[in-house]
């Protein structure tokens, strides 16, 4: 069993986005949507962040919401990929998908969004995860991982649309799919094995 299995880290992630909710809500005075305050100080605005170093928005944009729709939503798929991603992939692992992609959708951001425009939420992340499961799940039961591909690109159209952060989603499972990628052909044909039949038919 992996062990983020044991340390479940999908839980902790749920409880610290909830945790930083709770505080802009309560910082903010608004409970149903994060104040414009709380967003340009804890998300990311590309003016602030390359004119005048506030780079650790890179970093805690990741766990801010702009609505508790917005919480609600992320969360739910949170739950949804975290836990298969902790079925495959150790702590260490699991993490470096989940930041790294994060972090790469953030970084996208910042070269495709004006510099005025606030953006917030986990999403980059959780798409991240959800790369990452998807084909590394294809690449040990030894399928091709053009199914996952199209699979994710059609899942970047449907979760598209006004006010949607699309290069933190796109930046995010880009990551995901070369870290899955990366890990799945790392595996030694054993560890592979045991999971052959879970996953045959993916998400």
């Amino acid at each position: 069993m992996p062990d983020s299995q044991k340390f479940k880290p999908t839980y902790i992630l749920i409880a610290v986005n909830i945790a930083v909710y709770v505080y802009t809500s309560v910082a903010g005075g608004d409970f149903l949507n994060t104040s414009v305050d709380m967003i340009w100080q804890y998300g990311q605005v590309n003016g602030l962040v390359l004119y005048y170093g506030w780079y650790w928005q890179l970093f805690t944009s990741m766990f801010v919401h702009a609505s508790i729709t917005h919480l609600v939503g992320n969360m739910l798929f949170l739950f949804i990929f975290g836990l298969r991603g902790e079925e495959m992939f150790s702590l260490s692992e699991y993490l470096a998908v989940y930041f790294l992609g994060g972090l790469t959708g953030n970084v996208l951001s910042l070269v495709f969004l004006p510099i005025d425009i606030p953006s917030a939420g986990a999403s980059g992340a959780i798409f991240a995860l959800f790369g990452a499961c998807t084909v590394y799940a294809r690449r040990a039961v030894g399928q091709s991982i053009i199914g996952a591909l199209i699979y994710a690109f059609f899942l970047v159209l449907l979760s598209s649309g006004p006010n949607v952060n699309n290069s933190a989603h796109i930046g995010g499972l880009l990551a995901g799919l070369l870290i899955g990628y990366v890990l799945a052909m790392k595996r030694k044909p054993a560890a592979v094995y045991k999971i052959r039949y879970s996953y045959t038919y993916g998400f």
